[in-house]
């Protein structure tokens, strides 16, 4: 059996790399769950019991952390010794912080609109933006990561899509308001 300190890829039995097959993820996770389910270690005792939960709950955060492209993009770069350490490094490119700046004025035009139907309108559009902004990233971080192995710079690609992300549930937050 593997140990609980394997990597999220060995456990789940994926090559080490950003892009994966979400179906063949889930399809591992249905099955590993099923080999570790502490219901199975009943008459084995509380001892494998309580073995079979650790590997339970490994099981699952692991599979939290590979499902989510952003976790797993941030697990690939910590796994290649590149920390992302979002809470102490905000450094960012300048057009970057001018785009940040930029969606953040259009976050406040798009709430001072009186009209509703104006006020969805913008808001969708914004979050069009933000959504295309966050899939050419995303690439982006795939890209250094998968093809260039290039996991330091690919760090700055994943603080950007925390903020990307952030921002995004921020406007849609906004349009959930306005309907």
């Amino acid at each position: 059996m593997i140990s609980l300190q394997a990597s999220d890829f060995e456990l789940f039995g994926l090559p080490t790399a950003f892009a994966l097959d979400r179906s063949h993820l889930d399809l591992q996770w249905k099955s590993l769950q099923r080999e570790a389910h502490p219901d199975r270690f009943a008459s084995e005792g509380a001892a494998a019991q309580r073995i079979a939960m650790q590997w339970s709950v490994r099981i699952n955060e692991a599979y939290s952390r590979l499902k989510d492209p952003l976790k797993r993009a941030a697990y690939l770069c910590e796994l290649h010794g590149a920390a992302v350490n979002a809470e102490n490094n905000t450094s960012m490119p300048p057009a970057f912080l001018i785009q940040q700046m930029e969606w953040r004025e259009a976050l406040d035009d798009c709430k001072a609109l009186k009209e509703a139907d104006a006020k969805i309108q913008a808001l969708e559009k914004l979050l069009a933006e933000v959504d295309a902004s966050h899939a050419q990233v995303l690439a982006q971080a795939a890209h250094l990561m998968d093809a260039d192995h290039n996991y330091t710079t690919a760090v700055g690609q994943v603080r950007a899509l925390m903020f990307i992300e952030k921002f995004a549930q921020e406007v849609q937050h906004g349009l959930d308001a306005c309907t």
